[in-house]
């Protein structure tokens, strides 16, 4: 009478089962290479599954990656260039935006490398395309498959490329050469088209490079306003994995810079923050009050309305300093009246919306009697 015992066990998901008694060894040695078959096509099925886009385990420069989307983009009507960029890192700021007004602009994130763009640029400058620069660089970049960068042209070419070990989600889009739409990339590619370049890495899904695409492609305004737009878009998306902690925004213009000075027509950055975006967004607006000239929409006359609203403004500062802008009233926009209150706005920093011609930036006098309480423009025009 034959007498069998058996158990099983259950690992990696597969049950394991043996049976010893009378059987012959040679019926034990045919289970176990049935058990070491499913074994071996189990570990194929999850090999499979971990070359898609899946968590892996962090290298040991993690903490030296910048987990980021971005936004590289040209203006073709004013040839402004640009990059706006979000991070769950500390000054993304300093590491990934590039740009150089009439050549290009450049992210380079994830590691990254400022190869991409020093040099980038000084590609495109002697006369390489956005891909060209790219492929170039990426030649002798000894860690590639770490890096993701975008670069946009001062002729409107995009490239973008995402390295095969950047940490999912991570991929990017460009805009189509067409004009209409966009191109999709994924690891290990470069893509090329036109306008502008997208791209992100540890991201909750690829929502958010494709909010920063097709926003783009759909807003109106300035390029900051635009690049502005597609941001906000990216983090609706879903944004980092991780969460956020800096931003920054860049637009280069010739002679765009204080008192044209400089190409840096605006270069704001974020370091630490708990909602960056939303700084980002306040500071530009700062930068626009303080850095940019009037609108002839804006201006105004100053009527004896806004002269009697400004006067006590005038005469009671600065604070704690003995001579006043104005010693004393003077009714209507004088000759005095205009000088003092071109001291004012130059102490006030609103240097480039000075004027001398009786007129006053509506913009500056809204911030001015905003930040006193005083009233509003509104209630001034209602008067007489």
């Amino acid at each position: 009478m034959k007498r069998e015992t058996g158990f099983a066990r259950r690992r990696y998901g597969i049950t394991i089962v043996m049976s010893c008694g009378c059987a012959s060894l040679s019926r034990l040695t045919f289970c176990i290479s049935l058990v070491t078959v499913h074994f071996s096509l189990f570990t194929f099925h999850v090999s499979r599954l971990s070359s898609q886009q899946q968590p892996t385990t962090a290298p040991s420069h993690f903490l030296k990656l910048a987990h980021t989307y971005s936004i590289v983009a040209f203006d073709s009507l004013t040839g402004d260039l640009g990059v706006a960029v979000q991070s769950k890192f500390p000054n993304v700021g300093g590491i990934v935006p590039w740009g150089r007004a009439g050549v290009g602009a450049v992210a380079t994130q994830s590691l990254g490398n400022t190869a991409y763009g020093e040099r980038g640029l000084d590609l495109i400058a002697e006369g390489a395309t956005a891909e060209e620069a790219l492929r170039i660089i990426m030649r002798t970049d000894t860690m590639l498959q770490d890096r993701q960068v975008g670069i946009v042209d001062a002729r409107g070419n995009a490239a973008s490329f995402t390295g095969r070990t950047t940490f999912d989600w991570a991929g990017g889009r460009v805009g189509a050469p067409s004009g209409r739409g966009n191109l999709a990339g994924g690891k290990g590619e470069v893509i090329v088209g036109r306008g502008y370049t997208a791209q992100a890495n540890i991201m909750v899904s690829d929502q958010t490079v494709k909010n920063l695409a097709e926003t783009f492609e759909r807003s109106t305004g300035s390029l900051a306003d635009r690049l502005m737009a597609a941001l906000k878009a990216g983090q609706a998306g879903g944004g980092d994995k991780r969460g956020m902690q800096s931003a920054a925004l860049l637009v280069v213009r010739k002679n765009g810079g204080y008192l044209g000075a400089n190409d840096r027509f605006i270069d704001i950055r974020v370091y630490d923050a708990p909602d960056p975006i939303a700084e980002l967004e306040r500071l530009l607006a700062l930068h626009k009050l303080h850095f940019f000239p009037s609108e002839t929409r804006d201006l105004m006359p100053i009527t004896p309305a806004i002269v009697a609203q400004l006067e006590p403004i005038l005469m009671s500062e600065p604070a704690k300093q003995n001579e006043k802008w104005l010693s004393q009233k003077q009714g209507k926009a004088t000759p005095t009246f205009l000088e003092a209150l071109k001291n004012f706005m130059y102490w006030e920093n609103y240097d480039v919306r000075v004027r001398m011609d009786g007129k006053i930036d509506r913009v500056v006098l809204e911030d001015i009697l905003r930040k006193r309480k005083t009233g509003s423009v509104k209630s001034v025009n209602r008067e007489p």
